[in-house]
């Protein structure tokens, strides 16, 4: 019984850093520009003071407050694109991710996956891969944290994040 715990909490852990670090290997790489907000960064962001009357900032403060890690990728390289496809490809059969949504749109196929939290609307893990199609950019997001889909086009448009329009197509849809 004792090594089938340390067996457990051992596959947990690895699980855990890879998640981490599935997709680091594009962070400085040439022809990547990326983004990533840590925990930290994310619990400086919510104190900012705000206007008791501007519901949509008081809205994203609540939710930053909830978000642990957000990390993203893009490019326009084909060779790049095709490394960062076959990666979230690998992390999503290992990850427990389910398909919120796909659109294909003029050659242009947007994934997004989840991972649920404790209710139908909860996540506790957003991938969102946008392949993208003559000359525009691939983006490759992952958002983690314990966080409302319904509150994700209040982070896009804050944030101003590539994708940001499927993410809101995919928060109206799971409403």
């Amino acid at each position: 019984m004792k090594n089938f715990i340390i067996t457990l909490v051992f596959a947990f852990v690895t699980t855990t850093f890879y998640a981490q670090g599935a997709f680091d290997k594009f962070d400085g790489q040439d022809d990547v520009t990326s983004v990533i907000v840590n925990k930290k960064m994310f619990d400086l962001m919510s104190k900012v003071k705000v206007d008791a009357s501007d519901k949509e900032m008081q809205q994203y403060i609540s939710l930053i407050k909830k978000l642990d890690y957000l990390k993203v990728f893009t490019t326009k390289n084909a060779k790049v694109e095709a490394d960062m496809k076959a990666s979230a490809d690998k992390y999503v059969k290992t990850a427990g991710l389910e398909e919120l949504m796909r659109v294909n749109d003029s050659g242009r196929n947007v994934k997004i996956l989840v991972k649920s939290g404790a209710s139908d609307s909860q996540v506790k893990e957003l991938l969102m891969f946008i392949d993208g199609a003559k000359n525009q950019e691939s983006v490759l997001l992952s958002l983690t944290g314990n966080f409302d889909i319904n509150e994700i086009s209040v982070l896009t448009d804050k944030m101003q994040l590539p994708g940001g329009a499927d993410l809101k197509k995919a928060s109206k849809s799971k409403k």
